[in-house]
């Protein structure tokens, strides 16, 4: 059997481009906030999690540059070693503090620091408990670690009882779950998940709120804040990548856990530090978010002005609180060519296919930012209205799952070729 056999197989991302169909790894060529140019054709994007619109700032962006004429370009080393500048020590106290918790760390992506953390805390002999769910970095951190992982029901605070009452009860066991789920935009049941933690002895709650913090609770502080529960989360972890421009991830918790991870985290200690950039980058869009509320108006009118939209037109789309909103299309071959349809129609989406979801469940996962316009709104509004018959995604066409399963695996190439529609 030759190693590399299976790559020469793979022929459906050349089958897809040769097609025109090949939705994945558009080149930007120019940013523009909400707009971007992607092939020469000036789009409005609604598939970013930049979901404040910083990261086109002119403030976030002085600063990134100021920090790179003070400390260069990179740290070319790990944290531990050589890496670390008194930019990401500033970051780490200042996020600790938006969290009200004592400590912090920063890792170098999002992926890492759950995958670090999980990895790092769970041990031979307990158990990680997590929801269906969970994002894959969750579950790449849950395979790293040498604990048990046992999962429960998407968001379902009875069989999350049930299974922790079938678990040893003297083991030392981690709940995990994402604070805002990233396909479906559900945001967890943190008030019963905290009640029932606590009938569980030596149960603690690591909190993965990268799609909350930043959009959620007074400020920006997110699902745990939103719910007046912070103190009830042992560990929250966010990233930069989202709401606060930048690239990497961050844990906080209590100060003794924190300084543990920052010294057997291989996660953290094998990798080179974000540049001084990224972290001067982070905490200028943290110092706006604290500053500026009315940046959260225009997210939260975004999202209530998109949703009665995508309401009005008659969308089949999963239902959500957020400004996430997976409009559901079903066939593999429908999704990529209704993507393509809609950036013909200067709107820039992206599909998610199987295994990422269930296959014949295909999504479109739109974002929405503060930095839209009205007129960007009605743009993609308009040309929804023009597709969706076509594709049959109006609810009079199709209906969601009552299940809708994100399974948190890596893209299928192959599901653009299963279908007639293609």
């Amino acid at each position: 059997m030759d190693l590399f056999q299976k790559c020469y197989d793979f022929e459906a991302a050349d089958m897809g481009r040769a097609i025109g169909v090949y939705p994945f790894f558009k080149s930007m060529e120019h940013c523009f906030g909400p707009q971007a140019i992607y092939n020469g054709r000036r789009v409005i994007v609604i598939c970013s999690n930049d979901y404040l619109g910083l990261t086109n700032d002119s403030r976030v962006k002085q600063a990134a540059k100021q920090a790179t004429d003070r400390l260069g370009t990179g740290c070319t080393g790990s944290r531990l070693l050589n890496g670390n500048t008194i930019i990401h020590d500033q970051l780490e106290r200042e996020f600790a503090d938006f969290l009200g918790k004592e400590d912090a760390l920063v890792f170098s992506t999002g992926f890492l620091t759950n995958y670090g953390v999980i990895s790092c805390l769970a041990e031979k002999g307990s158990f990680i408990i997590s929801d269906t769910e969970n994002h894959g970095s969750i579950v790449a951190g849950c395979r790293g670690s040498r604990a048990t992982t046992v999962k429960y029901h998407h968001n379902d605070m009875s069989d999350l009882k049930k299974v922790l009452g079938e678990l040893p009860q003297d083991s030392a066991k981690l709940i995990v779950t994402d604070g805002v789920f990233s396909m479906s935009g559900d945001i967890v049941d943190l008030n019963e998940l905290i009640t029932i933690k606590k009938q569980f002895p030596g149960t603690y709650l690591y909190l993965d709120d990268a799609h909350g913090i930043g959009v959620l609770g007074d400020q920006g502080r997110g699902t745990a804040n939103y719910f007046g529960l912070t103190e009830g989360v042992d560990l929250i972890m966010a990233t930069l990548s989202k709401s606060f421009a930048s690239i990497g991830g961050i844990v906080t918790g209590p100060r003794k856990i924190i300084d543990y991870i920052r010294h057997h985290s291989q996660g953290f200690i094998l990798s080179a530090a974000i540049p001084p950039a990224s972290a001067a980058a982070a905490l200028k869009a943290l110092e706006i978010m604290k500053t500026e509320p009315q940046i959260f108006d225009r997210l939260w009118q975004n999202t209530s002005y998109i949703h009665d939209g995508f309401r009005r037109l008659g969308l089949s789309y999963i239902e959500s609180k957020m400004p996430i909103i997976s409009i559901f299309v079903g066939d593999e071959g429908k999704a990529v060519q209704l993507v393509k349809a809609l950036f013909e129609r200067d709107v820039f989406a992206t599909p998610v296919l199987y295994p990422a979801v269930p296959y014949g469940q295909a999504v479109i996962r739109t974002s929405f930012t503060a930095s839209h316009t009205t007129e960007d709104l009605d743009k993609v509004l308009k040309a929804f209205g023009e597709v969706a018959p076509e594709f049959g995604i109006l609810k009079s066409q199709t209906e969601v799952p009552k299940k809708f399963v994100h399974r948190a695996r890596a893209w299928n190439f192959d599901a653009l070729f299963n279908s007639k529609e293609v």
